[in-house]
């Protein structure tokens, strides 16, 4: 009922008394208005020569398996994830699957050293980290599951579990009790449904990049957030339903957050991921 809460110095809550789930705006919604089996992502690789696409109904049940999975590792409503993986669609999958259980996502960008990868941590306290054994970059591999250990390592924050997923250019070894396969994960989940949240609980927190001093999270809530990037596909983009849209980024930045991930699944389009340079 009340569309904007003033607080202090300009600031304010959006639709304060409003729930919702990220995740269901973003899949199911499209599902429940007929757009099961449009083309929801399409995956672009000239780095590994591959392609891959998925419909909204395929999606949606690799996410809700997902969420299903992180549910198993006992992740729940308010806990915090970090997501450091390259441009791949679990990345996406697993953005998604932490918004479908009210988990709050921080997405660290591939490549990262170790100690920013472990600044974040112990900033963040994620109760889990997704990641992949290798991202690629023109024709160079490089070894992700190395740099999180390293961050770990470094890291006064412990996180209690770790989930890889492995590639083909690289397996990654595993650290019995804390660090889980994905796919292994994936075969024995249940498909979670959407768990609602207040518009105001945080959906992400994306860390500044730190380059005029320590890194800053910005957090980013589920109301204000789905209201304003559907209103810019609709009124600055022009973008429609069954429309194909790409944002050149990355998911590790907010336009690959906003423009990659939530605002083209929001308007019902067909997002372009692409991996490579």
């Amino acid at each position: 009922k009340t569309i904007w809460q003033p607080t202090d110095n300009g600031h304010g809550q959006w639709f304060p008394d409003g729930t919702l789930n990220t995740c269901d705006v973003a899949l199911d919604a499209n599902i429940r208005a007929g757009r099961g089996d449009q083309k929801a992502l399409i995956y672009d690789s000239p780095v590994t020569n591959t392609q891959r696409s998925y419909t909204y109904n395929e999606l949606t049940d690799e996410v809700a398996r997902f969420a299903g999975a992180l549910k198993d590792r006992g992740i729940t409503k308010g806990d915090r994830v970090i997501i450091y993986m390259p441009m791949i669609p679990e990345a996406v999958i697993a953005m998604l699957g932490c918004a479908r259980i009210g988990a709050i996502h921080s997405v660290v960008f591939g490549g990262f050293a170790a100690h920013e990868l472990a600044v974040r941590i112990d900033d963040a306290k994620p109760k889990a980290v997704i990641t992949a054994s290798c991202g690629i970059e023109v024709t160079r591999v490089i070894e992700y599951k190395p740099l999180v250990d390293k961050a770990i390592d470094q890291a006064s924050h412990k996180p209690e579990t770790c989930i890889v997923y492995q590639r083909q250019q690289v397996q990654a070894e595993l650290q019995a009790g804390r660090d889980h396969d994905w796919n292994e994960l994936m075969e024995t989940a249940e498909p979670a449904d959407p768990v609602p949240v207040k518009s105001t609980d945080p959906l992400y927190i994306l860390y500044t990049s730190g380059t005029t001093g320590k890194p800053k999270g910005v957090v980013r809530d589920n109301g204000g957030h789905a209201v304003a990037l559907n209103y810019s596909m609709k009124l600055v983009y022009d973008a429609k339903p069954g429309d194909v849209y790409w944002a050149a980024s990355d998911v590790g930045w907010v336009v690959g957050h906003s423009y990659i991930v939530y605002a083209p699944l929001f308007a019902g389009c067909t997002t372009i991921m692409y991996e490579g340079k």
